[in-house]
């Protein structure tokens, strides 16, 4: 007998009143096989109730495999509904075979003292994509595989991530990454995002990035940038486990001319020696990572205009530094005082406006 598990199979079970069986939250962490294999060999597998049943699925899609084998012993279950039900979840629900799976079909024999299914599986990514689908748990870990991604220009990734919930800002981590991989920032990628499925505690999450930039030409700038960085640090005793944030400061505010109209990227500030606010910053992060100074790049207003600037952390204390406009370090209270607005308050004046208007 033969059976195929497409999309119209869940059409039927909702008709039929058993869309209780899907709704569920499918929260299965499990990324091995727990259904043992049925003499050596791991394309047979051994089932002896529904949970081994699913296992055994997921298990051949987790290694791209196109055809497996599962026998079931013992078991006292309708067989045919079971491997309906287990192939729909692992297609419909587990985010690998939401993601990765176009349809899986079976043909199930019995034989004597046990049932043996053969399924066939048709996906719609290649293996290598299968395989590059990595875990990730909380904001931290998603930005680090993030900026690993935009250091090497690649053009996917693909995140499976735990405790999944609706508030994850995809597109804020991005941007978070971009401005913590300075020596490849040549220009903030444009990103499709794809979450498989739309339910359930794990998702995968697709990320597709399309750069603004040839990536060949742009993977040898950063090149060229990186030796750049690390001549002018090594020159101007920018080491790490020194106390080098001034010198930082020092050597962005003198070797780059502050230009409203030029290059947005630290191979502008570093390189050609002029940019905007958005590349000298990029550069203080880059001369701060080879100082292994705590650093990030702040996006802000100043005087109604786009201004760029960097939080750095010294000694436990939380200082600003704007080197396009001087090589000071600054508190929280004295940007403020003078003018500049980042963060929440970046929507300050506008709510004022709006609530003025009203």
């Amino acid at each position: 007998m033969k059976r195929l598990c497409p999309l119209a199979l869940l059409l039927a079970l909702l008709l039929s009143g058993c869309a209780s069986m899907l709704e569920r939250d499918y929260a299965s962490q499990t990324v091995h096989n727990r259904a043992p294999a049925a003499e050596g060999d791991s394309s047979i597998l051994r089932a002896e109730d529904y949970h081994d049943l699913v296992n055994g699925i997921y298990y051949f899609v987790s290694q791209g495999m196109e055809t497996g084998t599962i026998r079931l012993y013992n078991y006292t279950q309708d067989v045919e509904a079971d491997l309906d039900a287990a192939c729909l979840e692992v297609v419909e629900d587990d985010p690998l075979g939401k993601y990765a799976v176009d349809f899986i079909k079976y043909d199930c024999t019995h034989i004597v003292s046990y049932y043996e299914a053969t399924l066939s599986i048709s996906y719609r990514r290649t293996a290598e994509q299968i395989a590059s689908v990595v875990s990730a748990t909380g904001s931290s870990a998603i930005r680090a595989e993030l900026q690993e991604a935009l250091a090497a220009f690649r053009p996917e990734l693909a995140l499976r991530i735990g405790y999944f919930t609706e508030g994850t800002d995809i597109q804020a981590l991005l941007e978070e990454a971009y401005y913590d991989t300075p020596a490849s920032a040549f220009g903030l990628p444009q990103a499709e995002i794809n979450v498989y499925p739309d339910h359930g505690q794990q998702r995968i999450v697709e990320i597709l990035l399309t750069y603004p930039v040839d990536v060949a030409e742009a993977a040898s700038l950063s090149q060229e940038l990186t030796l750049q960085a690390e001549t002018l640090a090594r020159l101007n005793g920018i080491l790490p486990g020194s106390d080098c944030a001034p010198a930082i400061a020092a050597l962005a505010r003198g070797q780059i001319e502050y230009d409203p109209e030029g290059g947005s990227t630290a191979y502008a500030a570093l390189v050609e020696g002029r940019a905007d606010s958005e590349g000298v910053a990029l550069a203080v992060r880059l001369l701060c990572q080879l100082g292994e100074v705590e650093c990030q790049v702040v996006p802000g207003r100043l005087d109604g205009e786009a201004r760029f600037f960097n939080r750095l952390r010294i000694d436990g204390e939380t200082l600003y530094l704007d080197a396009a406009a001087g090589a000071a370090l600054h508190t929280r209270e004295e940007m403020e005082q003078t003018g500049y607005l980042w963060g929440d308050a970046l929507s300050a004046p506008e709510e004022s406006s709006a609530e003025s208007e009203n």
